[in-house]
């Protein structure tokens, strides 16, 4: 039980990355939840270089509830193709772990 897994996303709105947030820790997806402040991404999109402005998201949550989180950040994200990333981390502190699957239980 001492790993967690931390899902990370972007959003083009500070509203927008509030509600995932919201709706996530809300819906006991994610134990916590977390949105930085503004970056600036380059990227291809339909044969072109873009450049935005977009607010990060991490959701800090247990292993065993990363599908159902995916889907819901699938679902109410504005982008065509949502970048959701996925990472398995090992914690430092086992009574961290313990909150996170704790916080996510239905």
């Amino acid at each position: 039980m001492d790993e967690i897994s931390v899902v990370t996303t972007v959003v083009d709105a500070r509203a927008v990355a509030d509600v995932l947030a919201a709706a996530a820790v809300g819906d006991r997806l994610a134990a916590c939840a977390q949105v930085g402040g503004q970056v600036d991404s380059t990227y291809w999109w339909r044969s072109a270089v873009e450049t935005s402005t977009e607010w990060s998201v991490q959701f800090k949550t247990a292993l065993d509830r990363v599908a159902a989180l995916v889907d819901q950040i699938r679902a109410r994200h504005p982008y065509e193709v949502p970048e959701i990333l996925v990472t398995r981390v090992e914690c430092g502190d086992p009574a961290y772990a313990a909150w996170v699957h704790e916080q996510t239980r239905p």
